[in-house]
């Protein structure tokens, strides 16, 4: 395959890989607007709409998308997802919405539950839906819990996504002094590795 044959196929396919994504993710708005129920998208989709939003072609794409719900509205997810082609599924710890046709963790909207630590190691708990942010029509955590999320779990893709808020210009002074102090800890290891 030549070079340029190349560049478009690969360009193709991540544009491909986008519509995906924000299909999947505009099925979640539905799902949750027909039911009257709360959401908020974390994770790094999150991170990818705030990034471009303020540098565009800059946000790093993700594969999956990550929602903070309430753990009492489960049993209500899961019964209005089901016209919607999705399916409630709990799997490795891990609950999640699958294709009804074809399940993939990886093609999967992961639920985490607010006012609980997605993982007992965690400093911190996801935090409570309150207001949100809309971009391209999604709710998204505000961009201070959204840090803050980041930070908790910091793994290695959640510190790639914490490099481009800072980059970005989004992780302000008022941000930064509002983290408790391992998470004001973790920040700085994050700016010392550039």
């Amino acid at each position: 395959m030549r070079k340029g044959a190349m560049a478009v196929f690969v360009n193709t396919f991540f544009e491909e890989r986008v519509e995906q994504l924000f299909d999947l993710a505009g099925l979640v708005e539905k799902i949750f607007s027909s039911a009257g129920l709360e959401y908020r998208i974390v994770g790094g989709l999150a991170a990818y709409l705030y990034v471009e939003e303020m540098e565009p072609e800059a946000g790093r794409l993700t594969k999956d998308i990550d929602i903070a719900v309430r753990r009492e509205d489960l049993e209500k997810i899961a019964k209005a997802a089901e016209p919607f082609g999705l399916q409630h599924r709990h799997v490795a710890g891990v609950d999640m919405l699958v294709q009804a046709g074809k399940p993939s963790a990886r093609r999967a909207v992961h639920l985490v539950f607010t006012s609980e630590k997605v993982r007992p190691e965690y400093p911190e708990p996801t935090p409570e839906l309150g207001p949100y942010r809309r971009i391209k029509g999604l709710r998204l955590i505000p961009l201070a819990d959204l840090i803050r999320m980041k930070l908790t779990s910091f793994r290695a893709n959640d510190e790639a996504h914490l490099k481009d808020l800072d980059e970005a210009g989004l992780i302000t002074p008022e941000i930064e002094a509002a983290l408790s102090p391992v998470l004001a800890e973790r920040l700085a290891r994050v700016r010392a590795r550039e």
